[in-house]
């Protein structure tokens, strides 16, 4: 069974995505929704097979398409899913976050309980090569994991459509838009839900000079995270928007009474110095306690692969994955209770930021309790 992709936005990150399902066996483009003149143009030059429509619903009706690809601002998912839900249930692809308000969580809690078909959040850390590495070895190398700690130093936010992510009311903050992904990771090693969300959080030195329409942008830029998880793990993220200068742009750690095993991942490599040489190669490192001795392990990215996009080679891995959800059925590997409980963990920890409070998972209206029954 071929793909035949509907895709509904195409940025940056689409185009992306159209460079890696141009790499997929017996996938393509049918159809494409982008408001956006430059940004069609981009998309219609990467895939000009596919047919420019004018709207989500041309696009979910189009015949050819049989699977859907949501690549929108964030603000945008949670009504997108429920028009597709409305006129063509198809298997989707969906760009995080799943919604950005925590007011909306009775709506995805709907669509969760009545969407026929399946529905793929778009995780792609989980599949850069040096972090899935280290997810396979992780138990064996720290002898159950203790502590983990996720650190980004990385690039300010880029320049979208309309600036649309300088502010909170469209991204859902940063703690939803950019880092649901690390809790994402964070839920998927501890193997178990969070409990507890503490943060500190602000804007120190990006979009400080920029006014759109008289706004100053609100988006943090920099933050301390710290999650407690239901077997006693403790994880911490560490971010930080104006640190670009550094040699990697994720550090995750896992520690426990065996040693630990950490992975580093460089940043996209077009903004790799070309003065520098070569770009930066993933590593993983595993440190034993006894006896002592790091073995360190080279986790090289096809070049196809990186010159695709900016996510070390996530995104086509993700897309293979996707590929065979929507020809054998299989139930997607980041599920759309996965999706959900990223955004609930980086809305607490926007709230625990903005109030000095610690954030009590088990009470939170925005986290998807009555979903535990249901680890699906």
């Amino acid at each position: 069974m071929d793909l035949r992709y509907g895709i509904i936005g195409c940025g940056m990150m689409g185009q992306e995505h159209l460079r890696n399902i141009a790499l997929i066996h017996g996938a393509s483009v049918a159809a494409i929704f982008e408001p956006d003149a430059a940004m069609r143009a981009a998309a219609a030059s990467l895939a000009p097979e596919a047919q420019m429509v004018g709207s989500v619903a041309e696009v979910v009706a189009h015949p050819e398409v049989n699977c859907l690809l949501i690549v929108s601002p964030n603000h945008r998912h949670l009504a997108q899913l429920e028009e597709i839900a409305a006129i063509r249930p198809l298997p989707i692809l969906c760009e995080k976050p799943l919604f950005t308000d925590p007011a909306d969580a009775p709506r995805l809690a709907t669509l969760r309980a009545t969407y026929p078909a399946q529905i793929w959040v778009a995780m792609e850390y989980r599949y850069m090569p040096p972090v899935a590495h280290l997810i396979a070895q992780a138990q064996a190398a720290t002898g159950g994991i203790k502590m983990l700690t996720i650190r980004e130093h990385r690039f300010p936010f880029l320049e979208k459509v309309g600036d649309w992510n300088r502010f909170n009311r469209n991204t859902g903050g940063t703690l939803v838009e950019k880092c649901c992904h690390f809790f994402d990771l964070m839920r998927l090693i501890a193997g178990c839900n969070p409990v507890r969300v503490m943060a500190s959080a602000g804007q120190a030195v990006n979009h400080m000079d920029e006014v759109y329409d008289g706004q100053i942008p609100d988006i943090w830029d920099n933050a301390f995270v710290i999650v407690d998880f239901e077997n006693g793990l403790r994880a911490m993220l560490e971010l930080c928007m104006f640190a670009e200068g550094a040699r990697y742009q994720e550090e995750i750690t896992a520690v426990g009474p065996k040693g630990r095993i950490e992975c580093l991942v460089p940043g996209p490599g077009r903004f790799w110095p070309a003065h520098l040489g070569d770009a930066p190669v993933p590593k993983v490192i595993i440190s034993p306690r006894d006896p002592k001795g790091p073995r360190e392990l080279e986790v090289p990215v096809d070049p196809a692969l990186l010159a695709a996009g900016d996510h070390n080679g996530s995104t086509f891995y993700q897309h293979q994955e996707f590929a065979r959800v929507v020809r054998d059925g299989h139930t997607p590997e980041v599920s759309l209770l996965d999706g959900w409980w990223a955004v609930a963990i980086g809305m607490a920890a926007q709230e625990s930021a903005a109030t000095g409070q610690a954030v009590d998972l088990t009470r939170a209206a925005y986290v998807p309790t009555a979903a535990r029954a249901r680890q699906t």
